[in-house]
């Protein structure tokens, strides 16, 4: 401000502007001309009649965060003004006279351009809201947790409800390494399709995130109060998975105004089937037994296996395949027990499975039918019919019956027999010449 003159009963004050050196480039730029008016003799700035401050007030603002001169060393901020008051005293000191911009950290924007030394600002903006909700496939309803297969498509859903004098919408979303982002996205404001030149896809994040949604201002200018953003897209379930009640989590995460957050996330479980092939010993205890050929599926009559990939050559745990598997894994769809007869099958959905013996060990009785199994949706497990959980599937197998054989007791008994019958035969021949 160069000059001004007091606000008296006749006069409404008058001010004279000129452009500091680090502002000279808006106001001199096309943008800024649309705003002000400069006498390139004498330097002072008027206003250009019928401008729109609110919207010169934003590309100012935008100008100034955008310069990588020292625009941003004028910034100042004040540590009174926290979230969730509703009011609060915010004081800047030792300010030449001039025209300011104050911005709150939701949006409010407003100028100060008189010599007044306070002034009462009512924010009007409200905080937007983030919800993130998955697909849970068993029901297809949304909600903030499922299970699933690995190699399962599992579809998320992201809404933000905005409010009025949106600012700076940026939308992170963060997959733990389980989850893999299918690059899907579509948005829809209040059911209807978004064009994309309203918003930019960003999956080279720099921080950390697997992608990022940058609303253009122009687009969130255009936001009610209650408008809601629903952004939708898909990952699939990798071996990468966490097994069990820990889960997998994709996280979103809205930044708004000046690099404000709110977060919701969803959590994706998978969980295991850990199987032990026995016998039961005289004494009680129970013998692990080797070589019995199990397939696990979902039909009651053991048919359609699941295919399954081993995640190590020495180890005795499986996991369910994916449809499409790197070069070089191989896919089955039997186990064959090892030694100690355990073994596990893991990355699998809550629901119903038939284990299935195709063969069993040498000199054992073959099961007569599948085993089922329930996974309950907080993992546990249970056999059959039962209720009671378990924590592994126990499958016991019976020796056959020892028959006979040559050499034994049972030719003895054959002869034992056969003598009976030889003098059986004597007696009735004695018996008839007697009675002739």
């Amino acid at each position: 401000m160069e000059s001004f003159s007091d606000k008296t009963a006749e006069n409404p004050g008058n001010y004279a502007y000129k452009a500091t050196t680090k502002w000279k480039g808006f106001v001199e730029s096309t943008t800024g001309k649309k705003y002000l008016n400069t006498d390139d003799d004498s330097g002072y700035v008027t206003w250009v009649k019928n401008a729109d401050p609110a919207a010169f007030a934003k590309a100012a603002l935008a100008y100034a965060k955008e310069q990588t001169s020292s625009i941003a060393e004028d910034f100042k901020v004040a540590p009174e003004a926290t979230a969730g008051n509703t009011t609060s005293t915010v004081t800047f000191d030792k300010l030449s006279l001039g025209y300011y911009l104050v911005d709150s950290s939701v949006g409010a924007l407003c100028s100060l351009d008189t010599t007044a030394k306070e002034v009462e600002i009512e924010e009007k903006n409200g905080v937007p809201s983030v919800e993130k909700k998955v697909q849970e496939d068993s029901t297809s309803k949304w909600e903030s947790s499922n299970t699933a297969d690995i190699g399962q498509t599992i579809n998320f859903q992201t809404t933000i409800t905005a409010q009025a004098g949106a600012q700076n919408y940026v939308l992170h979303d963060k997959m733990e390494k389980g989850l893999t982002f299918n690059n899907d996205i579509n948005v829809k404001k209040n059911g209807t399709d978004v064009d994309t030149s309203n918003y930019k896809l960003i999956t080279n994040t720099t921080d950390d995130c697997t992608f990022e949604i940058v609303f253009t201002q122009e687009f969130c200018d255009a936001l009610n109060a209650k408008d809601t953003i629903i952004v939708t897209y898909s990952a699939t379930l990798n071996e990468n998975a966490k097994i069990g009640e820990t889960g997998n989590t994709n996280e979103a995460k809205l930044e708004y105004g000046d690099k404000n957050t709110i977060s919701s996330k969803t959590i994706t479980k998978t969980y295991k089937i850990p199987v032990f092939k026995y016998t039961r010993k005289d004494d009680g205890t129970n013998k692990g037994l080797s070589g019995a050929i199990f397939t696990l599926s979902k039909n009651s009559k053991g048919e359609n296996p699941i295919k399954l990939v081993k995640i190590t050559e020495t180890g005795n745990t499986y996991r369910v395949a994916k449809e499409t598997e790197t070069a070089g894994i191989t896919k089955i769809t039997e186990v064959t027990t090892p030694d100690d007869g355990r073994f596990t099958i893991q990355g699998l959905d809550a629901d119903t499975y038939y284990l299935t013996e195709t063969k069993q060990p040498d000199g054992y009785n073959k099961l007569s039918a599948p085993v089922k199994i329930v996974i309950k949706e907080d993992g546990t497990i249970t056999i059959g019919d039962a209720t009671d959980t378990v924590d592994e599937v126990g499958v016991e197998n019976k020796s056959g019956s020892l028959l006979p054989h040559t050499g034994g007791m049972g030719t003895t008994l054959f002869y034992i027999f056969g003598a009976i019958l030889v003098v059986g035969s004597g007696v009735v021949l004695i018996t008839k010449k007697r009675m002739k």
